[in-house]
């Protein structure tokens, strides 16, 4: 299966400096936050990736670079072997540009309060000059809402129901790919199980791509065929469902699951999690989990770790594997 989605050596900096006459009077030097450090990954067609982590690990800034909406620092995003931020062909990153769809975190926040469903869902296609003449109408009744709902406004749906009509927006311009960004998480856990049923048989029938952001790893085993788990803005693990929900690798990895909710797990004693998450300002040298890992050594603080193989997963980190020895 060939890649749609290659992310290579993908960084973001930003400026969060104080204003110029501040930093003069107080005599500060500039704030530069790495959001995302050296991220690489691909995508095969058909298929959904998922990106977990904590807050603030840099999931939907990377989700923003791969559809265009903000520029990497260092690295590069290929959609379909097309470079969206270096590719001087206009028509090419046009094309490009026309696959890709996101589907946002707030259902209610990404529609348009003043315009009609008809007019929010035909929109992607009626901006390149496309005919929409009954497109919403079919688009609704494929995400499970009624044709005579074109007519409404946002404010008389659900928020499952808006989240619908997002997703009937983003399949309007018939796209590959699909970056979704905690599509569920402001929906009630009924309705996100209704909503990724939609989206699962959706790219089934479609064929669609998804590159989908999360930090409820509930969701993420349901929806996943491929996991990369985020760590201030650093991939530490990368693995397939099945191995890395059976056998996580990386330390970091492991905590997560532990901490998850478990149904069986009334009474149960857990140690919380050590720490907290480092200033992305000023990181930790070496693998940036190391003050919080249970099981690091002095190399752990003197050098980063690159990715390599462990029992099926791509794991950044020193010590993993070796942890029975």
């Amino acid at each position: 299966m060939s890649a749609l989605v290659q992310v290579r050596s993908l960084t973001r900096i930003f400026d969060v400096s104080k204003p110029w006459l501040n930093r003069v009077v107080e005599r500060l030097p500039k704030a530069m936050l790495k959001a995302v450090s050296d991220v690489s990954l691909e995508i095969p067609e058909r298929s959904v990736y998922a990106l977990v982590g904590e807050s603030g690990s840099g999931k939907s800034t990377i989700g923003k670079m791969v559809v265009g909406l903000l520029s990497p620092t260092e690295g590069a995003v290929e959609i379909a072997g097309i470079d969206l931020h270096r590719e001087t062909d206009t028509a090419k990153v046009d094309g490009v540009r026309s696959d890709i769809q996101m589907i946002f975190q707030d259902p209610y926040a990404s529609l348009n309060p003043r315009w009609k469903v008809r007019d929010i869902i035909s929109e992607p296609v009626v901006a390149r000059g496309g005919t929409a003449d009954g497109l919403a109408e079919r688009l609704l009744e494929q995400v499970g809402l009624a044709a005579v709902d074109a007519e409404k406004f946002p404010h008389e749906f659900s928020g499952g129901q808006r989240q619908r009509i997002c997703i009937a927006r983003a399949l309007a311009s018939e796209p590959k790919l699909i970056v979704c960004d905690e599509p569920t998480s402001a929906l009630d856990v009924s309705v996100q199980a209704q909503v990724l049923n939609l989206m699962t048989d959706l790219k089934d029938d479609l064929g669609l791509t998804y590159l989908f952001i999360s930090h409820d790893l509930t969701v993420v085993q349901h929806m996943a065929d491929v996991i990369g788990v985020l760590y201030l803005g650093r991939l530490v693990e990368e693995a397939p469902r099945e191995a890395l929900f059976s056998n996580p690798q990386h330390p970091y990895t492991q905590m997560l699951f532990a901490a998850a909710p478990k149904l069986d797990g009334f009474g149960r004693e857990v140690e919380p999690p050590k720490g907290e998450i480092p200033d992305p300002i000023n990181p930790p040298s070496g693998c940036a989990y190391h003050p919080r890992c249970p099981l690091a050594v002095a190399r752990c603080s003197a050098e980063r770790p690159e990715m390599r193989d462990v029992a099926g997963s791509r794991v950044a980190c020193h010590v993993a594997g070796e942890q029975a020895g």
